[in-house]
């Protein structure tokens, strides 16, 4: 289950990500709170989150052109810098009781811009760092592993530090957390070995990207149901409140049991993937566990007892997370080296990118439908995706894995 540690270089990675990931989460929620804090007003809180969001559909095509022609393990580390100095310049403005909303939304959408460089050249560095193709799913499986233990520690921690002396140490402890990944990415040594680095012109080499993955069965199918369960589906982060407010009848606990429960089932997701042996069957669970996530968010929205939404929520975050490192995998083993960089560029934009679009249209739905009748609604179409595009992706040929 933990094959991939057996690498020197990964296991320094691994390491140095999650605790700065339980960092992140830290300043994700100390920011929502913040901003909520300021404002008492929700619809702030959706503008602040598109703004950290949308960079990812603005600029994830040249950030994979700029991973497929630099060296990617040092975009990673100018990244982090960047990323660490935002957290710093967060905390101090906290702190001295200078923050505002407008600097807040400047603070998300540069952040927001780091990420959507950051992410595909470290989807792409993993095939740097772990030297055997068939232990690619075993890391990409740890990777979520260490997320979701790090979505369980760090709103937990930040609410803890919040209410003891407020936002801007979480913010300073989100600074802090840079220093292991930063410490251990300056000790890795990617075996990049004679991969081919594209030398296209930019704005070719977008095309170039969009083109390959077109004509490219496995990853067109992967990447268009990718797009649809992220639009339709992942909105569920703006409904969940609602349903467990006005369905359940509860207050904030009652909301963090339930995305707890989320988490939980996660957890045991990502488990689940990293205990396979083989990633050439992969492809064959994508379109099942995305039928799954779908079921889930519909019964979710039926249930009207807190004691079925629970398991409910659970179930979602399993199928969630095995349908996301399934595609992950399935895609990082599929593509061309020289082009990598920019089929991760779309896979981040297939899911961060329409993300906060379909946050945006689920609010308005709700608003005139209800939460739980959107929510439903979310579910049986990523039901019925997964149905429509379920024998194309049970006929990739996974050869190169084998």
């Amino acid at each position: 289950m933990v094959r991939a540690l057996g690498y020197r270089n990964y296991a320094l990675f691994f390491s140095g990500q999650g605790l700065s990931i339980i960092g992140t989460w830290m300043q994700q929620l100390a920011m929502t709170w913040l901003v909520y804090r300021l404002t008492n007003s929700t619809t702030l809180l959706g503008v602040i989150s598109f703004a950290s969001m949308a960079p990812f559909f603005l600029f994830s095509p040249l950030a994979g052109v700029f991973a497929d022609r630099h060296d990617r393990y040092r975009i990673i580390v100018l990244t982090n810098v960047l990323a660490m100095l935002q957290a710093f310049l967060a905390a101090f403005l906290t702190l001295a009781g200078l923050i505002t909303v407008g600097q807040i939304f400047a603070l998300s959408a540069f952040l927001g811009t780091l990420n959507s460089f950051e992410m595909p050249a470290r989807h792409s560095l993993v095939i740097d760092i772990v030297e055997r193709r068939e232990d690619l799913s075993n890391a990409i499986a740890l990777n979520s592993t260490i997320f979701n233990l790090a979505r369980l520690l760090g709103p937990t921690l930040a609410g803890m530090t919040i209410a003891l002396i407020g936002e801007a140490p979480c913010f300073f402890l989100n600074t802090l957390s840079f220093l292991p990944i930063l410490y251990a990415l300056h000790h890795i040594r990617p075996a990049e070995g004679d991969r081919r680095k594209s030398r296209l012109p930019i704005i070719q080499g977008i095309k170039d990207g969009w083109k390959y993955a077109l004509q490219s069965p496995p990853i067109r199918t992967i990447l268009t149901e990718l797009s649809l369960i992220s639009l339709v589906g992942m909105p569920y982060v703006v409904l969940i409140p609602v349903v467990a407010k006005q369905v359940l009848g509860g207050e904030a606990s009652t909301f963090g049991f339930l995305m707890g429960a989320l988490g939980l089932g996660s957890l045991a997701g990502s488990l689940f993937i990293a205990s396979r042996e083989r990633v050439r069957d992969l492809a064959q669970l994508i379109p099942s566990h995305f039928l799954l996530f779908g079921i889930g968010l519909a019964l979710v929205a039926l249930s009207e007892r807190l004691v079925l939404s629970l398991p409910l929520m659970a179930l979602t975050g399993f199928a969630m997370i095995v349908g996301w490192s399934s595609s992950n995998t399935v895609l990082q083993s599929v593509v061309d080296d020289d082009k990598r960089g920019r089929i991760m560029s779309l896979y981040t934009m297939s899911f961060m990118g329409t993300t906060p679009l379909g946050g945006l249209a689920a609010g308005l739905l709700a608003d005139r439908y209800g939460a739980p009748t959107t929510l439903f609604g979310c579910g049986v179409i990523c039901a019925c995706a997964s149905l429509i595009l379920g024998p194309r992706l049970r006929s990739i040929e996974m050869s190169r894995s084998e």
